[in-house]
This record gives structure tokens, sequence and C-alpha cells, in this order.
């Protein structure tokens, strides 16, 4: 996202944990600075993406913390994926900075940055959003303002809870087919031409057979999703029952040792607890 922030010529300021994660983007104009405060004093507009709701805390608390950096008429976009409840107390304290906090993860992966086909969604005030708009669109072509703060990241929830429902469902599929004597990998290009192959199980299906370099969504962090969502059902008192089952079969496909790997290893998590072995 900061290469296509650069690419498209606004001055961009970062800081990361990893200090090196935020140099390798320095000699394409990157300005590295020291703190999370330091780059919210020097900006505009603020962007964070980080882990979980401890992360966020993490960067936006005490004396080196975005907060301290912010000010009147600067604008806090907060990208992670956290409790709809996290973020809107965050946008009052921000409030009282006199900034303003627009809730707005995004939808997609690495795949689909590259490819210039992200999805940001906006919870927030509506003039921030359109001061936000353009540098936004920068970073994905489709920038949606879908209500309150609070709303994006319920939106974003829903959109990652059905991810790895997809996932699991198309794990059990192949499996039936595979016990019967269908080749694997003839299963999964049949499935994949099939009408339950959505844009998310083509690229990503795949994974569970040639898994990439390194996870583009690790189990642990899907899990963290999952728990999120489920956390909010009980919350709303909306009853997840396919996300409480995915959640326990990823679980056991951390238990079996592919924690670290990307999500499309329920597939394997499933094809142990089966009695397959991994291919």
């Amino acid at each position: 996202m900061a290469e296509r922030l650069l690419a498209a010529g606004h001055d961009v300021y970062g800081w990361n944990r990893t200090r090196a994660k935020a140099e390798r983007l320095a000699p394409k104009g990157l300005r590295v600075l020291d703190s999370p405060r330091a780059v919210a004093s020097a900006s505009e507009l603020v962007i964070t993406m980080v882990t979980d709701n401890a992360a966020l805390a993490a960067v936006c608390d005490g004396p080196d913390g975005i907060l301290a950096g912010l000010g009147t008429g600067k604008i806090f976009a907060e990208m992670s994926t956290t409790a709809p409840a996290l973020v809107r107390a965050l946008a009052e304290r921000v409030a009282a900075t006199g900034g303003v906090l627009l809730d707005a993860p995004v939808s997609g992966s690495i795949l689909t940055l590259r490819e210039g086909k992200l999805l940001i969604m906006v919870g927030g005030d509506r003039a921030a959003f359109e001061r936000a708009e353009p540098i936004l669109l920068a970073i994905g072509p489709k920038v949606r303002l879908v209500g309150e703060v609070g709303q994006a990241k319920a939106l974003k929830i829903g959109v990652n809870l059905s991810l790895a429902v997809q996932m699991l469902a198309f794990s059990e599929g192949v499996l039936l087919a595979e016990r019967t004597g269908v080749d694997r990998r003839v299963a999964f290009e049949t499935f994949l031409h099939s009408v339950i192959a959505s844009p998310m199980l083509q690229y990503r299906a795949p994974f569970a057979l040639d898994p990439p370099d390194y996870a583009w969504f690790p189990c642990a962090m899907m899990q963290k999703d999952m728990d999120l969502a489920l956390e909010l059902g009980r919350e709303l008192r909306v009853p997840l029952p396919t996300t409480a089952a995915t959640r326990e079969v990823l679980t056991a496909t951390r238990a079996l040792g592919y924690g670290e790997e990307d999500f499309a290893a329920l597939f394997h998590g499933l094809a142990r607890m089966a009695g397959f072995e991994r291919a």
C-alpha cells in the first residue's frame, strides 16, 4: 500500500516496529521516522494496519503513540481487522485531539492489491471521507462509504468469516470425492471450474496443493478474525453456526502444525482428521 501511495506521488512517512521493513521502501521515497507519534505529527492522513486489538493499542497509546501526534484537522484511517467496539472507542479519543477517525478496513489480498482490485470499506464522517478518498483511491480503486464508525469493521469481519467457511466447505467436497478414488488434483480442477468457484477459491484453494513462499493470511490470523465474528455474533444475538464449526477446525489445523501456513491449510487439517496423509 505504501508503494502505491509513493507511486501516485504522495509524500509518505512511515514507521514499523521492525524498522528494516520500512527502510526497504526508503529508496522509493518513504521517509522513515522513529515513532508512530512522529508519523502522525508529520502527516495529514495517518493509516494503520496492524495484527489485532493489542497491536492497535500499542501503536496508538503512550508518549510515542499516534494519539500523541494527532491534532486539529488530521484524519486517522484505521484499516486493521479489529472489534467494532474498539474502533468506536478509539474514534472518541481521536476526536478529543481535534482529529477524526475513519474506520477503513480492506477486502482483498496481496494479489488483489497488485492487480489494482482492492476494496476499501469506510465508516465515519462523510466530510472526512471526501477529504481522504483521493488518497485512498491510490491504494485501491474501490473505496466505499458504508456507514458509521464500527460498521465497516463489522462488514470486514463478515467478509472474512465467509472466506474460511468457503474454504472448509470446498475441502469437505474435495475430500469426499477423493475418498471414492477421484485424484485430488482432478477434484480441485473440477471444483474450481464449477458454479461454486468464487473468486477467493479460484486463487486461494490452489495454495492447499502448492503453498506460496509465505502465508498471505495465516491460520492463526484467520482464527483471530473468526473469534471476532463469534464475539460480535453473541453481542448482536446473531447465530453463526458455520463460523463456530470452522473455528474449531482451525483449532485442530493449528494443533496439527499448520498454524503459520495460509488458511488454505484448512484442507490439510480436515484431511488429516479424515485419515488422509498430506500430499
